[in-house]
Parts: structure tokens; C-alpha cells; sequence
């Protein structure tokens, strides 16, 4: 090779280390930069000039320098993988965790909550105080006193809980909003990076961007992408295609009309109805074949549906205001049904809260309504003309009384009739007996005292024949109940507490794995740039040397 020509070995040596010392130090500038994945540069070796083909074991040949090939990124397809998996299942539980926190506050169980335990116990203090005289006003007036204060604070109790419900659905729309935004992005960042890359950059800076919002997405989602050879990712989100293909298939929320939550649903597998002016109108029967989620599924990491802070919002938050009547498998429209508690009920904390403390309430309500009813017949079946209990209107007095008068029933495989309207919403005390609770009197038609009666009320408060659920076993009593009720929802943040704690420190291990390879480490990118700044000097002094002996050539040799 002629001097001339070696001149361009340096050149290629300084314009190799020269890219390199650029990216060296874009790696520096990026050591702080959320989602950036380090960039290192490749070179390879250019071709080779063939001087003489001998028959010897080589052929002569002189190489034509080094040659810059790519800078790309560094990243672990497997670690990505698995952490954008963890952290949705992390983030899943962390949603659950906050919930029942957030649902011992309102119970009671902070300086903040409404502290109903002291409801339940003040009544229950107030009908042994009765049970002592029943026929004292004080007493008397402290009993309706009383059952006031319980359903007073009921009622507050289950309108905190409705309220964080509808603060859960506020957020279920801000997530789909979110994740309508992020396939939007990165749809548009498929299509900067397949210009970018259609000649011979390569797109790292865009490919960040959009790894950014994939491990964004994959923490309030259950998530699977694909890379294509022209760097175009398909996203699968629940098994569905949210980005494929240059389309994005955003979701759209359905509004329940009697409750407003939310339920989000695919756009593209709608089966829209049209109304009279040709609108698109959807309907909850439209819902079942474009659903994005499925809540009906067992909840397991084995199949891997626990993954993701907007399911575990939507199964937190539920898809109504629970009642009393079914834990009993009796559905919101009044009808048995077989497994509707399991099925609707007992996966959603706020709507399994919900349905026990309304039961709680509901018999309380019941059974001292009951009771009194029942003294005052057996009162009336001995004296025909008593108004023992009973109003100006020979009914007995009944010391809570539905708000809206419902007297819609329910007949139970076991034979007994379930009372739908007794809901802790639709109660309130009588407003006669609490203007004039000596109206209970307590005093027989003979004059004596009815202690029959107060034993029997304290005998409902003492008796354990009540269960939170159809899958507790255990029977308590009124005031017990409440207290396992508690324990119940701390049990459940406790084991929630303890996932995420695991889960925490899985992703955490993932996510330092992870920085090892994508990571910029401030002592290699050091060691690297003084690598490639010797080379740089040593490419220079190269071509000095070339230089000084065209020199010598030309200026001595050559007269």
C-alpha cells in the first residue's frame, strides 16, 4: 500500500474513535435519564486489499482500516419480560393493599374513621341498661337514643365506602385514559422509528421512549409485545391487540346508567345498537363480547391473572353497591340465584365490605323490629284489646322503618323469606319514638313490667348464630361480628401487604438486573472514554508519522 493510501488507515482509526467518544459521552449525559438504555458502539474491521494469490498458506493482503458498524442498545429481552411482568402484578397488589387500608379508616380503626364499633356497643350497653328497668324513660329514651346513633353512623359508614367506590371509578377512567394515550405513543414512535431506521441510523433515543411506555403500560396491564424486522412493536394488552399493524384500538368506557360506574371495552369488537338518528348507543348486553377485562376469573398468579393496578382497581371497586341480601345468592333484582355471592361478590373488597356490614345492620334492624312485633301479638293473643306496642292505629311499633317502602321478598332454597328493602340505606328510626320513646312503655297490660322482652332483646345481641359470609363457618354474635368483620379486612391487607412486600423485592432484583446490562455505569463509561481517546491519539500519531515520511520523501528524497 503507497503512503498516500495509509494516510486513510488513520483516518478511519480517528473517525472510529471520534463516534465513539460521541456515544462515550451521550452515555454521560444520559447517567441521570429515566428509561435510557446505554448505547455502545461496534466496529468492525473494513476489507482487505489483495496483493499477490501465492500458492503459500496465506495470500498477501494489506486491511483498509476499521470500520464504524452500528451503535445499538443493550438490553435483555428476557429481563425486560419479566420485569414488566412483576411490576404489574406488583402494582396490582399495591392497589388491593391501599383499598383495604384506606377501607379500615372508614370502618373505624383510625382517629379518621367513624368508629362504629362504638356504635354497636353503646346500643348494646343501652339494651342492658333496659333490661334492668325497662319501664324508666331514661333507660327507655337511651335505647331509642341509641339505635339512632347506630344507624346514623351506619349510614355514614356505608356512604364513605360508596364514595371511595366512586373515587375508585374516577381513577378507572384515568387509567384508560392513559393507556388510550400510551398506544397512541407508541404507535406514533413505530413510525418515527421505522423512518429513522429505513436508511442507516439507528433510532435509540426513540427506542427508549417507547421502552419507557411499555414498562409504564405493563404496570396497569397484563401485556404482550412483539418486535417485527422493521423495529414495529404489536402490543397485546389481555389478550387483545391495543397497537398492530399501524392501528391503535383504543378503549372506551360504558357508563352503567343506575350506578355510573365505569366498565372499560374495546371500540373495534363493539356490537353497537343505533338509535333513531343513526348515533351509536351501547348496551350492557353488548358489553359481554368486548370487555377488556374478564373479573368472573379466579384471581392466581399461576395463570397469571393478577397482573395490573387497573384490573385490581376494577375488581376493588366492584360494579355496584352491595347489599345485605346477597350474601344470601339473592341478585340486586330480587331473584335467587345460585353462586351469585361467589361469583359477584367475594372478589371485590369494597363490594364484600359492603355486603357483611349492610347484613350486620340489617340484622340488628330485624330482629329488634321482630321482637317487638312479637310482644306485642303475644300481648294482643292474651288481650284482644291491648295497644301494648302498638301506634294509635293498632299496628305494632316498629323502631326502624324503611325509608322507601319496599316490600319486595325473596323465598330461599332453605325456606325462609329473605326482606329486600332492608338495606342500611333505606332505614331510619321512627320518628314517633324518637320524639316520644316512652311510647314503648314496657309495661303489660296488667301493669307489670315486660322482662320477657328486654331478656329476649339481649339475647339476640348475646347469641352467636350470625356469619360473615357463606364461606366463614364460624358463628358470632352482633357485637363480634363487627369485630371479625375488622379483623377480616385487615387479614386481607395483611396478605396483601405481604405480596407486595415479596413481589417489591422481586422487582426490585429484576429492575438492578436490569440496570447491569441497560444501566449507565459512570466508572465504565470513564474507563471507555480514555480507551478511545488513546486510540484516538494513537490514530493521530499514525498519521503523523505517515506525514513526517511523505515529508522526508518529498523534501529530501525527491531533488
Amino acid at each position: 500500500m503507497s503512503l498516500m493510501g495509509s494516510l486513510y488507515l488513520g483516518v478511519s482509526g480517528l473517525q472510529a474513535s471520534n463516534n465513539a467518544l460521541n456515544t462515550t459521552g451521550h452515555n454521560m449525559s444520559n447517567l441521570d435519564t429515566v428509561g435510557y438504555t446505554r448505547q455502545q458502539v461496534y466496529q468492525a474491521t473494513r476489507g482487505y486489499n489483495t496483493i499477490s494469490k501465492s500458492q503459500s498458506t496465506s495470500w498477501q493482503q494489506l486491511g483498509l482500516g476499521v470500520n464504524y458498524s452500528q451503535t445499538r442498545q443493550i438490553r435483555d429481552f428476557f429481563l425486560d419480560k419479566n420485569y414488566r411482568r412483576e411490576s404489574g402484578r406488583s402494582a396490582f397488589y399495591e392497589v388491593s393493599y391501599k383499598a383495604s387500608e384506606e377501607i379500615e379508616d372508614v370502618l373505624g380503626e383510625s382517629y379518621e374513621g367513624h368508629a362504629f364499633s362504638i356504635a354497636v356497643t353503646d346500643l348494646w350497653s343501652a339494651v342492658e341498661e333496659l333490661s334492668k328497668d325497662p319501664t324508666l324513660a331514661v333507660n327507655q329514651n337511651l335505647f331509642v337514643t341509641r339505635a339512632y346513633e347506630f344507624i346514623t353512623k351506619a349510614q355514614a359508614v356505608y356512604k364513605s365506602l360508596e364514595e371511595y367506590q366512586d373515587n375508585m371509578n374516577k381513577t378507572v377512567a384515568q387509567d384508560v385514559e392513559t393507556i388510550n394515550k400510551y398506544a397512541r405513543q407508541i404507535e406514533d414512535l413505530n413510525r418515527q422509528i421505522a423512518k429513522v431506521e429505513g436508511g442507516v441510523e439507528h433510532a435509540n433515543d426513540l427506542r427508549d421512549q417507547r421502552n419507557y411506555l411499555l414498562d409504564e403500560l405493563a404496570t396497569m396491564a397484563n401485556i404482550s409485545y412483539h418486535e417485527d424486522v422493521f423495529g414495529y412493536v404489536s402490543v397485546q394488552l389481555e389478550g387483545t391487540d391495543l397497537v398492530k399493524g399501524g392501528l391503535v384500538n383504543t378503549m372506551s368506557l360504558y357508563e352503567d346508567p343506575k350506578t355510573g360506574f365505569y366498565t372499560p371495552y374495546w371500540e373495534m369488537l363493539a356490537d353497537y345498537s343505533y338509535d333513531e338518528y343513526g348515533n351509536k348507543v351501547m348496551t350492557k348486553d353488548a358489553l359481554l363480547s368486548a370487555q377488556v377485562f374478564d373479573l368472573t376469573r379466579v384471581i392466581s398468579s399461576d395463570v397469571n391473572t393478577d397482573i395490573g393496578s387497573l384490573k385490581s382497581t376494577l375488581l376493588v371497586r366492584g360494579d355496584h353497591r352491595a347489599t345485605a341480601q346477597e350474601i344470601k345468592d339473592v341478585n340486586p333484582d330480587g331473584v335467587y340465584e345460585e353462586g351469585w355471592y361467589d361469583t359477584h361478590i367475594s372478589q371485590s373488597l369494597i363490594m364484600n365490605i359492603q355486603a357483611e356490614f349492610d347484613q350486620l345492620v340489617n340484622i340488628v334492624v330485624t330482629k329488634i323490629n321482630d321482637l317487638l312485633q312479637e310482644a306485642a301479638e303475644l300481648e294482643s293473643a292474651t288481650y284482644p284489646n291491648s295497644t301494648y306496642l302498638r301506634d294509635e292505629n293498632g299496628n305494632p311499633y316498629q323502631l326502624f322503618e324503611q325509608i322507601v317502602n319496599d316490600k319486595t321478598t325473596c323465598k330461599l332454597p332453605d325456606g325462609t323469606v329473605w326482606r329486600c328493602g332492608w338495606s342500611v340505606s333505606n332505614i331510619e328510626i321512627n320518628i314517633n319514638l324518637r320524639q316520644n320513646p316512652t311510647l314503648l312503655g314496657f309495661r303489660l297490660t296488667d301493669g307489670s313490667e315486660d322482662n320477657a322482652l328486654t331478656e329476649k332483646l339481649k339475647k339476640a345481641f348475646e347469641e352467636a348464630s350470625y356469619t360473615l359470609n357463606p364461606n366463614v363457618q364460624t358463628p358470632v354474635c352482633f357485637v363480634d361480628y363487627y369485630k371479625n368483620l375488622v379483623s377480616q379486612v385487615a387479614n386481607t391487607g395483611y396478605v396483601c401487604g405481604e405480596i407486595l412486600d415479596s413481589q417489591t423485592v422481586t422487582v426490585d432484583s429484576l429492575f438492578n438486573a436490569r440496570e447491569q446490562v441497560i444501566g449507565v455505569s459512570s466508572d465504565e463509561e470513564l474507563a471507555n472514554m480514555i480507551m478511545f481517546q488513546n486510540a484516538y491519539n494513537a490514530s493521530s500519531r499514525y498519521i503523523n508519522v505517515i506525514s513526517e515520511m511523505l515529508e522526508h520523501i518529498l523534501t529530501t528524497l525527491g531533488r
